[in-house]
């Protein structure tokens, strides 16, 4: 047998093997030498040709990505669904800020689901994020509240959802298709914490033609790998900040402790949510600590 030129993705790498999905069948891959040379790894998403030559399977080319995430390792996401809620784990805001800040910045929608509303109805999360402009929906994974516009929103795409540790990521993706049988982790009365159960990027083909991803959580999302980002830059991703801009007195106001800022005003006005200002500066101190060239 010859060989055969083939189309497919990649759903997962272990190992140096990377599985890709090709007109239904699962092809356990290697990176051929061109690859390995312009150190170009194969990622979950990625939309690659291989080659298949009896039981052996190259990865030859990647098609050019629309985004990339270095930590979790992933591309090509359209739509990214944080998970959040206000019961126990209760979720930091900060995270949430941080997380929408990269998905803006790479192109990718983001979804906030309010999880465990049969526990919580989440209403200050609701307030500050509706108020922000980002989509979200309120679902449970116990009455299925919100379940059918999730798997709406999942159809033909490539989607990754993300929390913090036992908020529900696993058992909301159970309860969108049962065949995935994910891990499910319990809360620790102790410290109020979940117990991580996704330690890898894998994405999960669904019936819908889309592909979703269970990643490992908030604290594998770093704004400082972002590629070169700066301080100056990240007021473009939180929408309420942008639409002042050129009201400050000061052209290139920071919004920290300029006299006169618009933006400070409007959170003292309460037209800013302080969670989401404070996010901001928390970010803004990040990024300032970085060396011209680590940006």
């Amino acid at each position: 047998m010859g060989k055969e030129n083939r189309t497919g993705v990649v759903l997962k790498g272990i190992g140096g093997f990377y599985y890709v999905l090709s007109d239904g069948q699962l092809h356990e891959c290697k990176a051929g030498g061109r690859l390995r040379f312009a150190a170009e790894s194969p990622l979950a998403g990625d939309r690659v040709e291989f080659t298949l030559e009896g039981k052996s399977a190259l990865i030859t080319a990647l098609s050019p990505r629309k985004n990339v995430l270095v930590r979790p390792p992933i591309a090509n996401i359209d739509r990214l669904f944080i998970v959040a809620s206000e019961a126990p784990p209760t979720t930091d805001p900060f995270l949430i800020d941080k997380v929408l800040v990269i998905a803006a910045r790479q192109g990718i929608e983001p979804v906030l689901l309010l999880n465990k509303s049969d526990l919580v109805e989440n209403k200050e999360l609701q307030s500050v994020y509706r108020g922000a402009n980002v989509p979200v929906i309120t679902v449970s994974a116990v009455t299925d509240e919100g379940i059918e516009e999730v798997c709406a929103l999942l159809a033909g795409c490539i989607s990754a959802f993300t929390g913090n540790s036992g908020i529900g990521k696993s058992s909301i993706l159970n309860r969108i298709d049962a065949r995935f049988a994910l891990s499910v982790g319990n809360i620790s009365e102790k410290i109020g914490r979940g117990r991580h159960t996704t330690r890898k990027v894998e994405l999960l083909p669904l019936c819908n033609g889309g592909f979703v991803a269970d990643t490992p959580g908030f604290s594998s999302f770093e704004i400082t790998k972002i590629d070169r980002m700066k301080k100056d830059e990240l007021q473009l991703w939180f929408p309420e900040l942008e639409q002042l801009f050129g009201q400050c007195r000061y052209n290139g106001c920071a919004h920290i402790h300029e006299p006169d800022c618009a933006v400070r005003d409007a959170v003292s006005r309460g037209d800013i949510a302080l969670s989401r200002y404070e996010s901001y500066c928390k970010l803004y101190a990040e990024l300032a600590q970085l060396k011209e060239w680590e940006t």
